[in-house]
C-alpha cells in the first residue's frame, strides 16, 4: 500500500509503516493508509490480533512536519483535527473489537508516541525511546495523548512527560506502566508476535467482551459500568463459549493453572 506493509501470521496481522527515510513519519497519505488497514483488520474474520510496527529500526518520528509545513491537501490531513474517526496520525480515534500490540523500536516519539498509547499493550526494545519531543516546535497532542497518558500512568507522570518532552528510555517505560514487555534489541516485533499468538488462543468472544468493558467504563459512572460488564458477560455466555471451555476444564484441560496454550 506505499507507505506501509501488512503481513499475515497465522491469525495475526503485522501493519507496520514503512517511511524509514522519514523515520516512519506519518504524512497524509500515511495516515489514511494506517486507518484503512487496521478498519480491514477489524473486520477480517481470520485475524484475531494485529500489531503496529515501523520499518527500518524506528516505530514512528510522529507526523511528518516537513508535510505539514510545506501545506497542501496532504500536510492538510496531518494538521486537521477533525471530529470523526480518522485522526491527523490516521487511526488514534479508532476503537477497534481487537486488540492491537505495538513493537517498538528506536524512537516512538510525538504522534509515535501517541499511535503507541493507542495500542493495547506494548512491546518495547531495551534500547528504544519514546517522548513527546514535539514540545520542542510548538507542535500539540492531539491524537488523544493528553487523555490516555494519564489513564495509562498516572497524572502526574504523564504531566511530567508532557510538560518536559523529555526521553523516556525502556527502563523507566516498563517501570511506570508504559512499556508491557521489553525485549532485546531488535527483537520487538518477535517478541510481540510470540504475547500475539498467546492472546490468540484464547476463547475470543470472552477475551473480546471483556477488553470493550475496561475501555468503556471510562466514559460511565459505577453503575452503569457494572451493567454494561454484565451485559457483555451474558453475551460472552450466550455465546456458548464460556460452556465449552468449562467442559474443556472438566475433561481435564487447565488443571493445576495450567494454560491451555502451554
Amino acid at each position: 500500500m506505499g507507505t506501509i506493509e501488512i503481513s499475515d501470521h497465522g491469525r495475526i496481522r503485522v501493519i507496520a509503516i514503512d517511511r524509514p527515510e522519514k523515520r516512519n513519519a506519518v504524512d497524509g497519505p500515511t495516515a489514511q493508509a494506517l486507518y484503512d488497514a487496521f478498519v480491514a483488520f477489524d473486520h477480517d474474520e481470520e485475524c484475531d490480533v494485529a500489531i503496529l510496527t515501523g520499518e527500518g529500526g524506528a516505530f514512528c518520528a510522529g507526523a511528518d512536519l516537513k508535510a505539514f509545513a510545506g501545506g497542501g491537501e496532504d500536510s492538510n490531513k496531518v494538521a486537521e483535527g477533525g471530529t470523526g474517526t480518522l485522526a491527523p496520525m490516521g487511526v488514534s480515534r479508532l476503537q477497534l473489537s481487537k486488540p492491537v500490540i505495538a513493537a517498538i523500536e528506536g524512537h516512538a516519539v510525538a504522534g509515535g508516541m501517541e499511535l503507541a498509547l493507542w495500542c493495547d499493550l506494548r512491546v518495547m526494545a531495551r534500547d528504544a525511546v519514546m517522548g513527546i519531543f514535539c514540545r520542542r516546535f510548538g507542535v500539540p497532542l492531539i491524537d488523544m495523548g493528553t487523555i490516555r497518558l494519564p489513564r495509562l500512568i498516572g497524572q502526574s507522570r504523564a504531566m511530567d512527560l508532557i510538560l518536559t518532552g523529555r526521553p523516556v528510555d525502556a527502563e523507566e517505560a516498563f517501570a511506570i506502566g508504559l512499556a508491557n514487555r521489553l525485549a532485546a534489541p531488535g527483537l520487538a516485533l518477535e517478541e510481540a508476535l510470540e504475547l500475539a499468538g498467546v492472546i490468540a488462543a484464547f476463547p475470543q468472544s470472552c477475551m473480546r467482551n471483556d477488553r470493550r468493558s475496561v475501555l468503556e467504563q471510562w466514559g460511565l459512572d459505577r453503575d452503569e459500568a457494572i451493567l454494561n460488564e454484565t451485559r457483555l458477560g451474558l453475551a460472552t455466555l450466550d455465546s456458548g463459549e464460556s460452556r465449552q471451555g468449562a467442559a474443556r476444564f472438566t475433561a481435564g484441560t487447565g488443571r493445576h493453572g495450567k494454560f491451555a496454550t502451554d
